[in-house]
């Protein structure tokens, strides 16, 4: 089996969005920035993640608020 193999992402996988978007932006979005983006904003940067299955219209606020929160605990594990 291929190692990079990644399974796709979907809405509900809020931790592993989370880690990609930490990936991607690094320390660019500190705890306070992560909670003022846009959700319009958000939901672009998650369908532009590699592996990501979603559609748009499954975006909902309880999953945006999850995956938000989740990129915070990652940011503050990488900067604690």
């Amino acid at each position: 089996m291929n190692k990079s193999y990644e399974p796709p992402m979907h809405w509900g996988d809020h931790e592993d969005i989370a880690m990609a978007l930490y990936e991607k932006f690094g320390d660019d979005f500190n705890e306070s920035k992560i909670y003022r983006i846009r959700f319009t904003d958000l939901i672009e940067w998650v369908l532009a993640l590699p592996n990501f299955e979603g559609k748009r219209e499954e975006a909902n606020e309880g999953h945006l608020e999850q995956i938000q929160a989740k990129w915070v605990y990652e940011w503050r594990d990488n900067n604690s």
